[in-house]
């Protein structure tokens, strides 16, 4: 592929945004590369002359997925809610040319910065409306998206809302019938949050999967959990062949693995209460 001209010259340094403090931290090893971190928690790592790069092991994941939908090169029409760097929807442009992407994000000063600073502007026929998750799914039409991808973090914690049963029915109302959800869990000993996300997908959509990386999966750190879904069948052995062969590898579990993995445990809904963990310091 070849690289992109640098537009910017990003500046590193820290800047208030709506939800805390930002900084923007240059990658000494990867000329172009930048970390993205709100108050301590990294966000996003965008590599301005490679999109396709993807450094954090759990956006490498969706990026399989994705990559394993039909062909890999079909333009998509993606929902993303929560951008931060909007590092999937390069990636997605790059990969998928023609697609055309929005993305609802709740922060406006922190788009702003990664407008003005990580090159925004260049993403072809990428959008982003600042407003909350629920709200902007709200206002889209049925079958509308061939992919939603949800990686939403506020103060390091994923808002909880955001994996209900209510929320991911809309999300099944906005996707075609051979659309495909994809949602970032962060978890730790005992998943038991994620085991109620997986309860919850599956419930919504006919087949499911999840990914994690083995020692996450047997609950001895706290890290991220893919969980993708769909009314389709999903490309089980293409996504798990990927995983397997990873710089880092991950298990993927579908069919009667998931359902041993979330057993008993019950959708998330609006009224129950239960909120997503926060990670220990230092787990990212």
């Amino acid at each position: 592929m070849n690289k992109r001209r640098r537009q910017t010259n990003p500046m590193p340094g820290e800047y208030r945004v709506r939800f805390g403090t930002a900084e923007l931290l240059a990658d000494a090893d990867h000329p172009g590369g930048w970390l993205l971190s709100v108050d301590g928690i990294a966000q996003s790592y965008v590599d301005i002359d490679d999109p396709t790069h993807l450094e954090f092991e759990y956006v490498r994941r969706m990026g399989d997925v994705i990559d394993c939908l039909d062909d890999g090169t079909e333009p998509l029409e993606a929902l993303h809610i929560g951008g931060a760097g909007c590092t999937l929807p390069r990636y997605i442009a790059a990969k998928r040319p023609g697609s055309r992407q929005l993305v609802f994000d709740a922060d406006g000063p922190l788009i702003e910065l990664v407008r003005e600073q990580l090159d925004l502007r260049s993403v072809p026929q990428l959008r982003v409306r600042i407003t909350d998750g629920r709200a902007g799914v709200a206002t889209r039409h049925d079958d509308s998206a061939d992919l939603v991808i949800a990686d939403v973090f506020k103060q390091a914690r994923m808002p909880s809302e955001i994996a209900t049963l209510e929320f991911t029915r809309d999300i099944a109302r906005i996707l075609r019938p051979s659309g495909t959800y994809l949602i970032n869990v962060a978890d730790g000993p005992g998943l038991m949050f994620t085991r109620r996300v997986a309860a919850t997908v599956s419930t919504v959509f006919p087949d499911a999967l999840l990914l994690a990386e083995p020692g996450v999966l047997r609950g001895r750190r706290f890290g991220n959990v893919v969980l993708a879904a769909s009314a389709a069948e999903l490309p089980v052995q293409a996504i798990t062949g990927r995983a397997a062969s990873a710089a880092f590898p991950a298990r993927c579990l579908a069919g009667a693995e998931l359902k041993s993995f979330y057993g008993k445990a019950k959708p998330l809904t609006d009224t129950d209460g239960m909120r997503a963990p926060v990670p220990p310091p230092d787990s990212f």
